[in-house]
């Protein structure tokens, strides 16, 4: 089985969007800044140095995607497809009225079930897990594996921290690898939990 993964771009002061953050405006104020060592060519955003492409590739090679409602509902859901067609899982307290887009599966029955649900969808391919509120109940919840931080070379000092409210317990990471690229520090990290 696979590992359930967070993918996210991150200021070095903690935060993945800017403030002010909205549906018309995802990244926030400044915050499209993150996302540089992303590519923007006929070829999609695939980055165009060997180190981000190995990141992009793993991101592109996951079996299943998990995603925050808030998150999901600022992209559409991608239009029931982020990649490749794989199954986007949703963890809420209630589902929408009507049918989901696509693959789009909303679980209400906490962030335990949609992970085993992924997983078991993923089969020997990881899970991508999109959105910082997911990524912290995650944690909380001991179910995620891994956190692929794209650390960027920028402070923006507001916004949407990766990490607020996570509470005091401490979670005990193990730097498994980091890739140097020329727009940002890919790290690498595996959760460990006690």
């Amino acid at each position: 089985m696979g590992n359930l993964v967070l993918y996210m771009s991150m200021s070095l002061d903690g935060f993945i969007a800017g403030p002010g953050d909205t549906k018309d405006n995802p990244f926030g104020t400044g915050g499209q800044r993150l996302h540089k060592w992303l590519g923007a060519s006929s070829d999609g955003y695939r980055p165009s140095d060997e180190p981000s492409q190995t990141i992009y590739d793993e991101v592109m090679s996951t079996g299943a995607v998990i995603t925050g409602r808030r998150t999901g509902d600022f992209v559409g859901y991608w239009d029931g497809d982020h990649h490749d067609g794989v199954p986007i899982f949703v963890p809420t307290h209630e589902a929408p009225a009507g049918p989901p887009p696509g693959d789009v599966r909303f679980v209400t029955d906490g962030i335990e079930s949609c992970a085993e649900q992924a997983k078991a969808v993923a089969g020997d391919r990881d899970v991508l897990v999109h959105g910082a509120y997911t990524a912290r109940e995650a944690l909380r919840a001991r179910v995620l594996d891994i956190m692929e931080i794209q650390l960027m070379p920028v402070l923006l000092g507001q916004g949407r921290g990766l990490f607020d409210g996570l509470g005091p317990d401490h979670t005990e990471l193990k730097l498994v690898r980091a890739l140097e690229s020329p727009n940002a520090l890919h790290l690498r990290y595996e959760v460990k939990y006690a």
